[in-house]
């Protein structure tokens, strides 16, 4: 269902959690994170570019010090891809420290276990998860999420940082396409 008109993707997606279901579940995280992070600040990492949107509405919500940076590492190439490539890996040392890594969606796992992995031979003592969403698939995921806003079906999902063919990152709601 490949389209050339971005919008047709909207009109034909199914409404899966709106903007109100979104936000409280952004600031549900962040209430579980400022209490486990009061005392030991994370140092931030997140996955662009899917996690940016989750990333910047969580930001405002922490109120504990923190230091931040950004990865990137995808396994897509269109919708789908075997082999984890990293564009740009932390650019600040992990070593000894306890790191937060923020993204949209925890999906088979396999590039987040990848960036787990890398964060671990950085030298990385403590690696925590959160994401926005975990899509429920009948598998055994190679890493766990520490922190998950809301569950989505097995579906391609988007919007709140998930795109559709490149297109919608920038909604508020998270939709799914449609058989």
């Amino acid at each position: 269902m490949h389209q050339n008109n971005p919008q047709d993707y909207l009109d034909k997606a199914l409404l899966i959690h709106d903007q109100q279901a979104v936000n409280q579940a952004i600031s549900t995280i962040a209430l579980q994170l400022n209490a486990d992070y009061a005392t030991e600040p994370p140092f931030v990492l997140c996955v662009m570019g899917g996690g940016v949107f989750f990333t910047g509405q969580l930001l405002s919500q922490l109120n504990f010090p923190l230091e931040f940076d950004y990865i990137h590492a995808t396994r897509y190439r269109g919708t789908s891809g075997k082999v984890v490539e990293w564009l740009v890996k932390p650019k600040n040392s992990v070593n000894n420290r306890n790191v937060l890594i923020l993204d949209d969606i925890l999906d088979a796992g396999i590039t987040l276990k990848a960036i787990v992995d890398e964060c671990e031979q950085l030298g990385a003592t403590n690696i925590k998860i959160a994401v926005l969403v975990e899509k429920q698939l009948d598998i055994i995921k190679p890493v766990q999420a520490d922190y998950v806003g809301l569950m989505v079906p097995d579906r391609y999902v988007f919007g709140c940082g998930m795109d559709v063919y490149g297109w919608w990152r920038n909604l508020p709601s998270i939709y799914a396409l449609q058989d």
